[in-house]
This record gives C-alpha cells, structure tokens and sequence, in this order.
C-alpha cells in the first residue's frame, strides 16, 4: 500500500489529500471555501467568494494565451456523506482517511469524496501551475450541488467572461458529456397519530443491498430498501397484526437506499409466523434481483415485552398507501437516444417522527414537462393522503447540442493520445452544466472525469491511472484554446 503523497501526478493528488482533509460534506463548506481564498491568496491569483460559500478564482492566460477565448474550469466543492455501520467518523469536524491500494484510492470507512474532489483538485493544480499553456481562466467552485446544485443557483454568473466551459464532474474516462437530466426534490409530509402500545416488539433490518447514485445508477436493476420496507409492511399486514412505531431509511435523496430499519409489535404467538413470513420475503426478492443485489437481508432482532409508541391503525394504511404507491425508479426511457433513462424518481429518505412521515423523493428528467408531470404525481398522492408537499432545488436540464466545436475539439484530442474514440454521452444525472447553459448565452460545455466506481458509497474508489491520463488529457485540451 503506498501512501498518497507518492501517486503521480504530485500535484493533484497533494491537493486531493488536502481538500480531503477538510470536512465538506453539503452544508458544511464554509471551511473548504475559506481554503481556496487563501490558495488564491497565496498564489497572487483574484478570487471572489459569494454568501452560499462558491469561489471563483481567475488566472491569467500564459504567454502567447492572452488574447485566446476565456474557459470556466469548473466542479463542485461539497460531497455526499456515507459511513459504514460502526463507524464513529464525524463528517462535521473530520476529514478522511485515503488509503492507496493497486491502481485504486479509497476512504476508510466512508465515501471517497472523488465527487467532486478530484476535478477541485484539477483545477487547483492548473491554478498552481507555472509550465501549464493555458487561456485566462475563470475556476468555478461551488456548494451544495449534492444536495440539488444549491450553490451554482446561487451565484451570478454575469460576472463570468468565459462562454467555453469544461466541467470536472463525471465519472467515467473516455467519456465526453454533452447533457444531463434536469431535476428536483420533492419533500413529502403525511400526518400521522401515535398511542401507547403494549406488546411484543421486533426490530427489523432490511439491509446488504448495493445502493449506489439514484441517476446514473438508476438503471442498474438495484433495489430500494425503502420500497421493499413497503411492500413487507403490506405484505405483513395480510397475514398477521402489527402495530408500526419506527420506519426510518436512507440518509440522501440522490443515493439509493441501502438499508430501512422498523420497530413494531405482534401478539406473543405471532413471533415465529413474523420470522418465516419474512424469511419468505427475502427469498422472493433475492430471486426478484438476482444479478444486480447478491446479499439482500431481513434482519429480526426480538426487543422483548414493552409498551411504546405505536401508529393508529388509520395512519399505519396512509404509511403502507404511499409507500406501495409512490413512484420510484425508472419512470420512462428516452426515444431519442439508444439507452438513456428520460426521467425516473428515487424514494431517497424515509423517516418516521412523533408528527409525520417525512419523505424525500429525487425527481430528474431530461425533459422539463416530465419532471414536472412526475413531480405532480408525488404531489397529487401525498395530498390526497392529507399531506403537505414542497418542491426544492430545482434545476434545468442541460440540452445536447449538435454542433460544439468544444465536443469536436477535445474528441480528436483524446483520439490523438490515446488511439481511439471517446464516447459522447447524455447521461440521467444531474450536472451543474444545465443552470450555466441556461444562464450563459451560446455556451460550448463538455464534462469529462476520471474512472470512479461506486460514487456515493462507502465502497466508493478512484482509479489513479485514469485520473493521471484525464488529467493529461486537460492540460492539452487548455494548451489548444487559442
């Protein structure tokens, strides 16, 4: 196992280390933004930071570069938190633990933060540079774009000169990203009533399924822990009494849940037909995925005799009602593009309290009506249960277009050092690349990113070899704008 500080290239790899070693999970990017003032600072480099924490930090155009169109360098600086069960790391004040192993880079214990953390640490080693050919720069760093691109909505883009983009974002080498999904979150509240319950309590686990990104993995054939809750909580229920008191699963809307825990009661003789009925239940959905989840399991932990809280039995159907009827997955593929997921619904958040179901569900389309129209759909079931619905972080997508001297430019580059065709691709994620096409007139943008495998979980990891040839691949892609 080496240690970080020797992976080539130095430079971006020292800085992937050092933003590592900043908390900056979504909402706790103060202390990164504060980070790259004072690497503009240090560097005589002009930088701005607005109040949702984005940075932009402006460079010169090198020598023979000083007339040549400005490019926005841009990714994201905050990332989405997971640990794995037992873990005490604490995301607010630490930061992670790298660990090299082979071609790979990993955290220990928790997700990687290689989205976007790599493509911040391109654009801080471009920034640092002195040997680097490149046009006047504009390096785009914003919040909170886990958690529905916050900070890029936030910021004024009047400012920015560049109209040629290239967006640090994406996932996979040899790729060329020319459109994204447009998406929201919609937030659902249903109200619901508890009372004092005697009896015969059970923790159940529905647990070891894969996850994964709720849009470029939306299409993999994962299971949603959340909706399988549902449908044992229905299933359940035709064989037996119960009575709910906790239901809580997922912690992101864009990850696909991996785990829901419940508490409820049955009357003392029913403990075993509790066990065999859903002994018959993992069954069914392991053979339900086969494939794509190896190691689904419902756990049941006896809690022994007590009293707790428990659903009235009117809001236990209003529960049971959403979940087996919520939309979620892949919603409708595209007729345009071999391939391509148009819009689809991830149930991301699911919890319980004293009050209300809480849930939070990721909608993304590649089309704006069939976002809404599916958004519309969440918000018509949750009122009719007598819920409340708000609709956040709404983003536009990002449209193909068919003639981008950018896209052909950096094609015939990629042919030349590698020996072959990238793909072009429209992907079902969302990328901040939709907001400044809508906000910037006639702007040429591509994405492009290193190889990295299981982004928003804890097995998440970075291909070292691929992100030092993306990398390469940058600095002669800038070494052409002229």
């Amino acid at each position: 196992m080496k240690a970080v500080s020797e992976i080539n290239p130095e430079r971006v790899f020292f800085y992937f280390q050092t933003i590592s070693g900043i908390p900056r999970g979504s909402r706790n990017t103060d202390k990164i933004s504060s980070y790259l003032m004072r690497f503009a600072a240090e560097h005589g480099l002009e930088a701005s930071r607005d109040a949702a924490n984005n940075v932009v930090i402006r460079k010169k155009g090198t020598e023979g570069y000083e007339k040549a169109p400005t490019v926005i360098l841009q990714g994201h600086t905050d990332m989405v938190c997971e640990k794995k069960p037992g873990s005490s790391h604490d995301f607010l004040h630490q930061g992670l633990k790298l660990k090299a192993e082979g071609d790979y880079l990993y955290a220990e214990d928790t997700t990687l933060g290689g989205d976007d953390g790599i493509g911040a640490a391109y654009m801080l080693a471009v920034l640092e540079s002195d040997t680097a050919a490149h046009p006047p720069l504009e390096a785009v760093f914003t919040s909170d774009e886990e958690i529905g691109m916050l900070g890029a909505a936030a910021l004024d883009m009047s400012a920015l000169k560049g109209r040629i983009l290239i967006n640090l974002d994406s996932e996979e080498e040899g790729h060329l990203l020319a459109g994204c999904a447009g998406g929201l979150t919609a937030g659902c509240r249903l109200p619901v009533r508890f009372g004092a319950v005697s009896g015969f309590w059970y923790e159940i686990k529905i647990t070891g399924l894969a996850g994964g990104h709720s849009g470029s993995e939306i299409d993999k054939n994962r299971a949603n822990a959340n909706l399988l809750a549902g449908r044992l909580l229905y299933r359940l229920g035709q064989q037996t009494e119960y009575v709910l008191s906790e239901l809580e699963g997922g912690e992101k809307d864009n990850a696909i849940p991996r785990e829901t825990r419940m508490l409820l009661a049955v009357d003392s003789g029913d403990g075993e037909l509790l066990k065999s009925s859903l002994a018959q239940l993992q069954e069914e959905f392991s053979k339900e995925y086969e494939g794509s989840e190896t190691q689904i399991r419902i756990e049941v932990t006896s809690k022994g005799a007590g009293t707790e809280p428990g659903l009235h039995p009117t809001s236990l159907q209003k529960v049971i009602f959403f979940l087996m009827n919520v939309p979620d997955g892949i919603e409708k593929m595209s007729g345009e593009i071999s391939g391509l997921v148009q819009t689809s619904s991830n149930l991301g958040i699911l919890k319980l309290t004293p009050e209300y179901l809480e849930a939070s569900v990721s909608v993304r389309s590649s089309l704006g009506s069939a976002k809404e129209a599916l958004a519309d759909r969440i918000c018509y079931l949750t009122e009719f249960l007598g819920g409340e619905y708000e609709a956040s972080g709404s983003y536009p997508a990002w449209e193909f277009r068919r003639e981008s001297p950018l896209r052909e430019m950096m094609a015939e580059v990629w042919r030349e050092m590698y020996g072959y065709e990238p793909r072009v691709d429209v992907i079902h994620a969302g990328l901040e690349c939709g907001l400044f096409y809508g906000a910037l007139e006639d702007l040429d943008c591509v994405s492009i990113g290193p190889d990295i495998l299981d982004i928003h979980t804890t097995e998440e990891k970075l291909s070292v070899s691929s992100a030092g040839r993306v990398y390469a691949f940058l600095l002669r892609v800038l070494e052409k704008i002229r």
